[in-house]
């Protein structure tokens, strides 16, 4: 009889943590950015296979230890943007806070390989939903930046996010992973029978666990992404005024980021005159395009309603405005040519205020402690208020769905938009305090991702870029270059049908991070190296099952 298939030992030490280190780094390049350019998307694939087969039949410390390392590997690059202005120790901050989930989850991933009956794949997969799961929501609200989906905007899997938001497609992406990191340990595994070819037994199952994987990575492109309009088309601009400056001082120059904003509109109120450009129906400004609160500054209100006037139709501005008490709110604000700014703020349907601010960039929790550390948390010198309702405004006959910047993250926010009955969607973000960096490219990503998830086209518009029109089937159209002023016009569609991923909402990521639980609960114990009566994989008898 052929030799039983046998678990291979736990790799040794430095190759927990050279596959580690090697799998953060294939997660890093799986996004788009200034090296990686539109993002290597299998490597995410390869980047849970690595790290799956470095925790694969280690102890929970040294699975936290890879999961660490492989965490520093992939969010230090991946973050650079955030110190870009502000320098290494935020950068390094926020690095380290990610990279603790993934501590955590490297130290759950031998157990969930122990997983009865061959789900070892499954159970990987889940714990890689249930980390992005908490890190959407704990600390501060969470900090979603880097899902695995949000590297999939070229990829098949893309796809899975109509039937299950993002974590169907992080799902998706991590269960082939973790399938290629079971064909790997197959090869391990699996010794010839007398007298066969080497080569036969173990290649079988592998090529096997290999087809499963790139089934379930290619089924995303079986799922439908209808593009028609359903309620019509109307033709929008959006308008990329620029800014005098990068950085944090983009703002320095009174009035000059509203001036080219109004400028640019206004050259497109020309052409139109000129008939050498169609009017649109809509214009559409990024978030901060007006610098200074025009409910405060007449002269800036001036400049605002004479946009609107000289192009004729309604304008989405974003400004800050004073108040409530000590806050400031960043505000999309509906200008039209009738009625100017006015009972804008006092109207739902006509101003929203974003409900997400970023803590450490528009909110500073913990001032006084944080400030031990160092004192950048007072450039933060008045706090942005939370918004209190669904960003679902009215522009002419149009219902459309304001998320503004860091918003676009999170998967209720945008959802719940939809759900509100918004026809499109608008994006508005400013990039400027990221200079070059990858920020705008990773947050275009993850808008092509949610036009997919809600069936909606998407407009990305930004002060300094990458601007861009998203059609429902997250393609983006005419997309911007960085720190040019710009002009997008094209027709969206605007539809009412509602995906399935916008009608179950949280419930797979929810149910997925409780299947996580409970193959965590139910796993197998591993072998107790090393103790009397302790048994290791090689010494299991021959009717013991095998995991896959």
């Amino acid at each position: 009889m052929p030799p039983r298939p046998v678990d291979p030992a736990p790799v040794r030490l430095p190759v927990t943590l050279v596959l580690a280190v090697l799998g953060g780094l294939a997660a890093w390049a799986a996004f788009p950015g200034a090296v990686t350019a539109p993002g290597l998307w299998p490597t995410a694939v390869l980047a849970v296979a690595l790290l799956t087969v470095a925790t694969h039949g280690a102890r929970a410390r040294r699975g936290a230890w890879a999961g660490l390392l492989f965490g520093f590997a992939f969010m230090f690059p991946h973050l650079s943007w955030s110190g870009t202005y502000v320098g290494l120790l935020p950068w390094s901050a926020l690095t380290v806070a990610c990279a603790l989930f993934y501590g955590v989850l490297g130290a759950c991933l031998p157990r969930l390989q122990r997983a009865r009956r061959r789900l070892a794949p499954l159970a990987v997969a889940t714990g890689w939903v249930a980390l992005e799961a908490a890190r959407a929501r704990v600390p501060f609200e969470g900090f979603p930046w880097g899902r695995l989906a949000f590297s999939q905007a070229d990829a098949p899997t893309l796809g899975l996010a109509a039937l299950g938001g993002s974590p169907a497609v992080t799902f998706g992406v991590a269960l082939a992973g973790a399938l290629v990191a079971s064909a790997v340990l197959a090869l391990l595994r699996l010794p010839a029978p007398v007298g066969a070819p080497r080569a036969v037994p173990r290649l079988r199952p592998a090529v096997a666990l290999l087809l499963a994987a790139a089934a379930v990575t290619w089924s995303g492109a079986l799922v439908p992404r209808p593009t028609a309009a359903e309620d019509g088309t109307r033709r929008v601009a959006a308008v990329q005024g620029n800014t005098p400056a990068e950085g944090l001082e983009f703002n320095a120059e009174r009035r000059a980021v509203l001036d080219n904003h109004a400028a640019a509109t206004e050259r497109l109120a020309r052409e139109v005159a000129a008939g050498t450009q169609e009017r649109p129906d809509l214009v559409l400004w990024p978030e901060n395009s007006s610098d200074i609160d025009p409910y405060e500054n007449p002269d800036a209100q001036a400049v605002i309603e004479q946009a609107a006037r000289d192009v004729g139709v309604p304008v989405l501005v974003g400004a800050v405005l004073d108040g409530p008490g000590r806050y400031v709110s960043n505000t999309g604000l509906v200008v039209t040519p009738q009625d100017g700014i006015a009972g804008a703020r006092e109207d739902d349907t006509r101003h929203y205020v974003k409900q997400r601010p970023a803590p450490f960039a528009e909110y500073m929790p913990y001032r006084s402690f944080f400030r031990v550390f160092s004192d950048k948390v007072d450039l933060i010198t008045r706090d942005f208020v939370h918004g209190d309702h669904v960003g679902l405004l009215t522009m002419g006959d149009v219902r459309v769905g304001d998320v503004i910047c860091f918003e676009v993250a999170f998967d209720d926010t945008v959802r719940q938009s939809v759900r509100a009955g918004a026809q499109f969607l608008v994006v508005q973000t400013n990039n400027a305090t990221f200079g070059t960096s990858d920020e705008a490219v990773q947050q275009l990503a993850m808008s092509r991702l949610r036009a997919v998830e809600s069936g909606r086209a998407v407009v990305q518009i930004s002060t300094v870029g990458v601007s861009a029109l998203i059609s429902p089937d997250g393609v983006a159209h005419d997309e911007s270059s960085l720190f040019t002023q710009d002009v997008l016009t094209g027709d969206v569609v605007l539809r009412s049908t509602q995906t399935v991923a916008t009608r179950v909402g949280a419930a797979p990521e929810l149910v997925l991070s409780a299947l996580c639980v409970l193959l965590l609960v139910t796993a197998r114990r591993g072998p107790r190296r090393g103790r009397p009566g302790g048994r290791s994989a090689s010494a299991r008898p021959a009717g013991d099952p095998v995991p896959a």
